[in-house]
């Protein structure tokens, strides 16, 4: 999320008097400080930190350029509300380097800045881009248009996404913008439709509230209003209050903490009265871009995230026609996340900003500034993470929030529906909360609420085809309300509804206010714009219109109320039929597989011959790269298995490893943390390479995506999940990415083996985490797999799911086929395991039968009479022919390495210690401390 909590900041000092007439740019901080840092080639980036002086504040910025001598274009980067230059850092590096001189600032109030908050008043924070620009024209790496013109553009997000959009409606040097996840209009973003949208505003004014006072350093000029800059439109009707601010003095302790005085008593009055007046309104849409909407002609490239609540879809279609209109160059991005769920494609959308400066401000023809119209779409899960995998769908042209509109009729079992708005509004239903509501709606986890007798239900029949809306949904109700104004505050939303009925998503839990003025009496009609979103329905789903008296985030009529609404028309989807999915991209195999044939033809013509340089067939004769027809049926087999990573020095994670795994077996992998065997399972999966030595899976060498790698199964720590979707809808989406056959999947045969039951068809998050675990067993198992890999499957589960996950291990085994387990559950994996694999620091300890490991071989148990002391344990463990010795609750565990069972208890009386019994041992655990005991 773009707004944050400020950092505590030190209180200002004092200032013992104002500098009058002191000059816009006038540097306060001299030479700044310079760092560099490059990799990989690249060219080092230059920073260099100083503080501007501007009317009424010290304004902290940051300047980066990277390469030689010469001039380019600039660009300045605004930040986020809360936040400060630090957070966009990164991206001016990245943009430096890409031959762009960058300014980043924190704006007033903000970071180490002075000023106070103004919402980006046109007289204060707007005037500071302007001043910014003026110093930007006065540096020798900047290229100009002409005498005091610097081609630059504008970027940022939220905050500084609307200050990018103002800047280019005041000061037409401005040469191009990039605004992300911001308002065009503050006043509909905080008040929709006329009501108020109480949790953001109250984050927005509780987070300016949070501290009165600038950094300290950072002094004030006086002559708060100053000359405008150069190049300026003058906006000096918008700035009205702004002088009264700057006379307040960024010190002043109010309860308004660093926020104009103005703002904070419009704050507190709407919040109070729950409802905004038209002065409220007016002051916030004076400090709106779209105050400049006709004055907007640059290049834009507007991106808009689909999971925010505080600046939704709507506000870049108001700006997107606003621009076009003007005759500019737009695109519009749809992206995933937003406020309310962070932005889950930064660096797409960095990479497109750039492409979009590269084609108006290098004036570079041939740049890709992508399609006119492009919006993320899920698709599918990642295998490898269970993350949700994005895809991207274009149109030619931007289609607007109503395009191709595809009516579906709602019913309801009665045609008129009566619920009540509660006293004091509360409880409130719930659609999203701020800052994290988008995180939840991206794993189908929303926690969307609707309170029984405070709403209203329309819904569509099941869907005879999958239907994918893009935009906002409309339709019209007649509305009636008992309210003594005869208003009514209505929440409406859209929800895809599964076929069972109970399985309901809201789409990005995003809902949509609106006020009903004069609905007493006879009531009137109303057309309802619900949210504009994203979102595919599968056939045999319904939609399902809620219209609600309350929503928790936003202010409801304290007195009570009934509502009276029924429908005038169907439900009008956007379908938007020009925006078409990009197909996914072809399995790697697809084209690894003929490069890969071109390349062995290749080195087979040119190969020496025999005896001459070492070749033989074009492939060394130590690569091992080709099949080994004597290991064709062998599932698995690792021969001198080494890895060391790159910061452990002289420390292996795997060292010498080899063993050797049969058909039908059970594999148990065993050793304390750090023996190696998660790095042993990456390697087997072809996650990581080895350093040496080599594995093979039925004769196949393993490399990174290995066709071989298709006969195994993993289930490493956990998988991802779509928690509300089912079991079974779960399993056949993650199918569906592999993109393999669906008659491969077998899904009936992983399913019987897992013994999920009736429990397939519910939600995924309605599971125990024992079904949970299952299920994750299942999706490892579909196209049964040769060999399966279970990495802590009982993580988490109680004694019932435990013996539950064992008998799936042993049934899935019974068909043939192989299953390596790495567990810490010693007594599970006796149970379960045929053979063992026992490591301990990087090396293979012993392997073998559960039996012949637990059944003695070279380990007894020495029972005593009394406690075991330590100096008894030193004994035995010096004694010659033995290994280790350990003591444990049943007396002492030796291992011995070369004396007899015989030979022992002889030195053990000789030494006088009480034995009472020796015996080879059963337990598992007990074998297990001996085996690692004596390792080094």
């Amino acid at each position: 999320m773009t707004l944050r909590l400020p950092k505590p900041r030190l209180p200002r000092r004092r200032r013992s008097r104002l500098l009058a007439g002191a000059a816009a740019l006038a540097v306060v901080a001299g030479a700044g400080t310079w760092t560099a840092g490059a990799s990989g080639g690249e060219p080092a980036v230059h920073r260099e930190d100083r503080v501007l002086r501007m009317p009424g504040a010290g304004i902290d910025t940051s300047w980066f350029t990277a390469g030689g001598p010469g001039r380019r274009p600039a660009v300045l980067l605004g930040h986020g509300f809360g936040g400060s230059k630090d957070d966009v850092r990164a991206q001016a590096e990245r943009l430096a380097r890409d031959g762009y001189a960058v300014l980043t600032w924190s704006a007033r109030g903000f970071g180490r800045s002075g000023g106070q908050i103004g919402l980006n008043d046109p007289a204060y924070e707007v005037k500071d881009v302007s001043r910014l620009v003026d110093w930007l024209a006065a540096r020798p790496e900047v290229q100009l248009d002409g005498a005091g013109d610097p081609r630059v553009g504008v970027a940022g997000a939220s905050y500084g996404g609307a200050v990018s959009l103002l800047a280019a409606g005041y000061d037409r040097r401005v040469d191009a913008i990039a605004p992300q996840i911001t308002y065009w209009n503050l006043a509909d973003s905080l008040f929709p439709q006329g009501v108020f949208k109480k949790l953001w505003a109250g984050l927005f004014f509780t987070t300016g509230s949070a501290g009165g006072t600038a950094a300290p350093g950072v002094p004030a000029a006086a002559d708060p209003d100053g000359p405008a800059p150069a190049g300026s439109d003058g906006p000096a009707a918008a700035g009205a209050g702004g002088a009264a601010a700057g006379a307040a003095g960024a010190g002043s302790a109010t309860a308004c903490g660093r926020f104009q005085p103005e703002l904070c008593a419009m704050y507190e009055r709407v919040a109070a009265a729950g409802t905004p007046d038209a002065e409220a309104r007016d002051l916030l849409e004076r400090r709106s871009p779209s105050a400049v909407a006709g004055r907007i002609r640059v290049p834009a490239l507007i991106v808009q995230g689909q999971d925010d609540s505080l600046f939704p879809l709507d506000q870049a279609d108001a700006m997107a026609r606003a621009i076009a209109a003007n005759g500019a160059p737009v695109a519009v991005d749809w992206a995933a996340g937003g406020h309310d769920g962070g932005m889950r494609e930064a660096r797409r959308v960095e990479d497109r900003v750039a492409a979009w400066f590269d084609r108006y401000l290098k004036r570079d023809e041939g740049a890709d500034t992508g399609p006119a119209f492009r919006v993320s779409r899920s698709g599918g899960i990642d295998s490898t993470d269970g993350a949700v995998r994005l895809r991207g769908a274009a149109g030619e042209r931007y289609p607007g929030l109503g395009a191709d509109p595809r009516p579906l009729a709602l019913a309801a079992r009665e045609r008129e529906q009566t619920f009540a708005n509660p006293a004091g509004g509360t409880p409130a239903a719930l659609s999203s909360v701020p800052g994290v509501g988008g995180q939840l709606a991206a794993f189908g986890a929303g926690l969307s609420t609707d309170f029984p007798g405070q709403h209203a239900r329309f819904e569509s029949e099941p869907l005879a085809e999958d239907v994918r809306i893009t935009g906002a949904p409309a339709v019209t109700l007649h509305v009636r309300s008992t309210a003594a104004d005869g208003s009514a505050v209505l929440f409406a939303k859209v929800y895809d509804v599964g076929p069972d009925g109970r399985q309901a998503v809201l789409p990005h839990q995003l809902v949509a206010p609106v006020r009903v003025a004069d609905a007493g009496g006879q009531g009137r009609d109303v057309e309802l714009r619900l949210p504009a979103v994203d979102h595919a329905v599968q056939a045999g789903h319904r939609l399902r219109l809620v219209v609600s008296a309350t929503d928790l985030g936003y202010a409801s009529p304290a007195a009570p109320a009934s509502y009276t609404v029924s429908l005038k028309g169907p439900l009008a989807v956007p379908v938007a039929e020009g925006v078409r999915t990009a197909s996914a991209g072809l399995p790697a195999w697809t084209w690894a597989l003929p490069l890969g044939a071109a390349l062995l033809a290749a080195a087979l013509l040119g190969a020496r011959r025999p005896g001459r340089g070492g070749l033989r067939g074009g492939v060394r004769a130590a690569d091992g790269a080709q099949p080994d027809p004597a290991l064709a049926e062998v599932p698995l087999d690792i021969t001198g298995l080494t890895k060391r990573y790159a910061k452990a020095q002289d420390r292996y994670a795997v060292r010498d490893l080899s063993f050797r795994v049969e058909k039908g077996q059970v594999l148990g992998l065993l050793g304390p943390n750090g023996a190696g065997k998660t790095t042993t399972l990456r390697m087997l999966m072809g996650l990581i390479s080895p350093d040496a030595g080599g594995i093979r899976v039925f004769g196949h060498p393993v490399r990174p995506g290995s066709l071989v790698l298709s006969r195994v199964g993993a289930f490493v720590e956990g998988a991802g999940f779509l928690p509300h979707l089912s079991g079974r809808a779960n399993l056949e989406l993650y199918w569906r990415a592999t993109g393999r056959p669906a008659e491969d999947a077998h899904m009936a045969e992983a399913l019987e083996i897992a013994g999920l039951g009736d429990a397939l068809e519910r939600a995924v998050r309605t599971y125990s985490q024992g079904m949970r675990q299952r299920l994750a067993i299942a999706q490892a198992m579909l196209g049964l797999p040769d060999l399966l890999i279970l990495d802590e499957p009982t993580n988490g589960l109680d004694p019932p799911q435990i013996r539950e996950m064992r008998d799936v291990m042993i049934r899935y085994a019974a068909g043939g086929r192989t299953v390596i387990v790495s567990s810490h559950l010693l007594s599970e994996v006796e149970q379960s395991c045929t053979h063992l694999v026992v490591m301990d620091r990087g090396r293979l300890v012993q392997a073998g039968e559960v039996g012949e490991i637990t059944g003695g071989g070279n380990a007894l148990l020495v029972s005593l009479e009394g406690p075991v002391e330590e100096v008894t344990v030193a004994k035995v463990a010096a004694l010659e022919g033995v290994e280790s010795a350990v003591a444990c609750e049943e007396g002492l565990l030796v291992r011995l390495d070369g004396a007899t069972a015989a030979g022992l208890v002889a030195e053990l009386v000789r030494l006088e210690v009480p034995v009472s019994g020796v015996g080879p041992h059963r337990r598992l655990e007990d074998a297990f401390l001996t085996l690692i005991g004596g390792t080094a």
